[in-house]
């Protein structure tokens, strides 16, 4: 399938057909790669944060969870200036 290449803004892009997306699940974010001169844009399938829940459950029960810095204010109450 041939695409065009247009601009957007200072830049350039392509536009994906509908029925491409559809089949492919992509909402709005790809993986782009370079590769032997060849672009390559796949699917991302796994959120970002995949898996943080059961690592925080994991540092809980190692008892890693522990706060590594203090609050940088003081503790007493003060009056903002405004």
């Amino acid at each position: 399938m041939r695409v065009s290449v247009v601009a957007i803004g200072n830049s350039r892009g392509i536009r994906l057909p509908k029925a491409i997306l559809d089949q492919l699940q992509i909402s709005d974010k790809l993986e782009l790669e370079v590769k032997d001169q060849q672009i390559i844009l796949k699917p991302i399938t796994e959120s970002s944060r995949n898996g943080w829940g059961d690592a925080f459950k994991r540092m809980h029960n190692q008892h890693e969870d522990i706060i590594l810095m203090q609050e940088s204010t003081p503790s007493e109450a003060f009056e903002w200036e405004w």
